[in-house]
C-alpha cells in the first residue's frame, strides 16, 4: 500500500500528542505536518509543548523539531497533506467550520471531535461495527461541494466500552438499556498532576456527557437510507456519567433488556465470535481479538485490562442475570486509545484499505 502524507491539527494537546505517538513509524502513513493554535504557529512542536508532554511515554523523536503551523491556515497546509487528524480544542461551531473549511479544501478530515458527529451524511465510525456507513460520503461531498474532501468522525470515548458488547447480541432485540459510565481524568485531557481535585475523589457530572451516550450508538447501529443515515429508533438508552480518579480507561456498568432474551451461553458466544472489517483486513490498530470476557468475578479491572491488545481491544465481564432488567455486565474500553487517538487511526486505517483515501 502506499504512504499517505498526514497532518495532526491540534498536535500540541493529549489526543493530539497519543497520535504523535501512534503515527511514528506507521506502514500506512507519514506526518508530515502538525498544526495547532495560532500562538504556536512558527514554533517547534517541543517549544509548543513548553513542558506539557502529557503522556507516560516519550515524545518520538521525528516530531519534537518539526514547526507548528497554524491551524486556520488551511491554504498552507493543504498541498503538505493527503489528509488530517483533527484534535482541536475550540468551541464546538468553530470546529464545524474549520473541518468542513479543509474538506471544502479538498482535504479529507478523521475528526475526534464532536461537532459533526450527529449530521446524518457524516459517518460516525467503529469500523468493526458500521462500515457500510461510509456510503454516505457521496452525499456529504454534494452537499459541501467537494470533489475529494469530506469528514469522518469518531464517535464519543466512553460509549466503546458499551456499544461494542451490545452490536454482537442486535438479533435478540433490545430495547431498553441502563449505563453508568466511570470516566477516566484524561478523557477531560488532564493528568493529576493538571487536576489535584480528583485525587480522592469522584465528580458525578460531565458537561454533555449523557447526551452523547445516550444519543451516538442509536446512529452507530442506523442503517443508510436515501444516502444518510437514519438513526435507530431502539433501545432506548439513559446513562449518568461520572468522572473518577484514574488516569485511563472507561469503565460500563450496563443493564438491558431484550425482545428474544438470550441465554448467558448464546450472549457468551456472539461476544467470542464478534470481528468486523478491520480484523478481516488485517489492520495495523485492529486489535487481533475485538471483545475479550473474564470470567473472574473482579475482572476486567481498568488498570489490569485497558490496554488489552494496545488499548485496542474491548473487555467485558460479570455477566449474569437482572432481577430488573434481563442481565447486567461490566465493560472496559482505553479512552484515549480505542476511544480516542486510537479509534481515529483504526478508521483512517479503514479508509486507506478501502481507497477512500485516494
Amino acid at each position: 500500500m502506499k504512504k499517505y502524507r498526514a497532518g495532526i491539527i491540534g498536535a500540541t494537546g493529549m489526543v493530539g500528542q497519543r497520535f504523535a505517538v501512534l503515527l511514528e513509524n506507521h506502514p500506512f502513513f507519514t506526518v508530515t505536518t502538525i498544526a495547532a493554535s495560532p500562538r504556536s504557529a512558527g514554533k517547534t512542536y517541543t517549544e509548543a509543548l513548553g513542558g506539557r508532554w502529557k503522556l507516560d511515554v516519550p515524545m518520538p523523536g521525528y516530531i519534537k523539531d518539526m514547526k507548528v503551523i497554524s491551524a486556520d491556515d488551511v491554504e498552507a497546509i493543504k498541498p503538505l497533506v493527503d489528509f488530517v487528524f483533527c484534535a482541536v480544542d475550540m468551541p464546538k461551531a468553530e470546529v464545524r467550520e474549520l473541518e468542513e473549511k479543509y474538506a471544502k479544501a479538498d482535504i479529507i478530515v478523521v475528526s475526534n471531535n464532536s461537532a459533526c458527529r450527529m449530521l446524518p451524511d457524516v459517518p460516525m465510525l467503529i469500523p468493526e461495527i458500521n462500515p457500510d456507513h461510509t456510503a454516505v460520503i457521496e452525499t456529504q461531498k454534494k452537499r459541501l461541494g467537494t470533489k475529494r474532501g469530506f469528514i469522518v468522525v469518531k464517535p464519543n470515548c466512553s460509549i466503546q466500552s458499551y456499544v461494542p458488547l451490545i452490536t454482537p447480541l442486535m438479533e435478540y432485540e433490545p430495547y431498553e438499556m441502563v449505563v453508568t459510565t466511570y470516566q477516566a481524568i484524561s478523557g477531560a485531557g488532564r493528568t493529576f498532576a493538571q487536576w489535584p481535585e480528583m485525587v480522592d475523589n469522584v465528580i458525578p457530572y460531565i458537561g454533555g456527557e449523557e447526551e452523547k451516550s445516550e444519543k451516538e450508538p442509536l446512529k452507530i447501529w442506523g442503517k443508510v437510507e436515501d444516502g444518510v443515515i437514519k438513526n435507530a429508533a431502539l433501545p432506548v438508552i439513559t446513562t449518568q456519567c461520572i468522572r473518577v480518579p484514574v488516569t485511563n480507561g472507561h469503565l460500563a456498568a450496563v443493564f438491558v433488556k431484550f425482545r428474544n432474551k438470550p441465554t448467558k451461553e448464546q450472549i457468551l458466544k456472539a461476544w467470542a465470535g464478534y470481528e468486523g472489517e478491520p480484523q478481516r483486513l488485517g489492520l495495523p490498530s485492529a486489535p487481533a481479538k475485538f471483545i475479550t470476557y473474564f470470567e473472574e468475578n473482579d475482572r476486567p479491572q481498568t488498570k489490569l485490562d485497558r490496554d488489552i491488545y494496545g488499548g485496542m481491544g474491548i473487555t467485558a465481564g460479570r455477566l449474569r442475570e437482572d432481577t430488573v432488567y434481563d442481565y447486567k455486565f461490566i465493560g472496559i474500553s482505553h479512552n484515549t486509545l480505542r476511544g480516542a487517538a486510537g479509534g481515529g487511526l483504526l478508521s483512517a486505517e479503514f479508509l486507506a484499505a478501502k481507497g477512500l483515501l485516494d
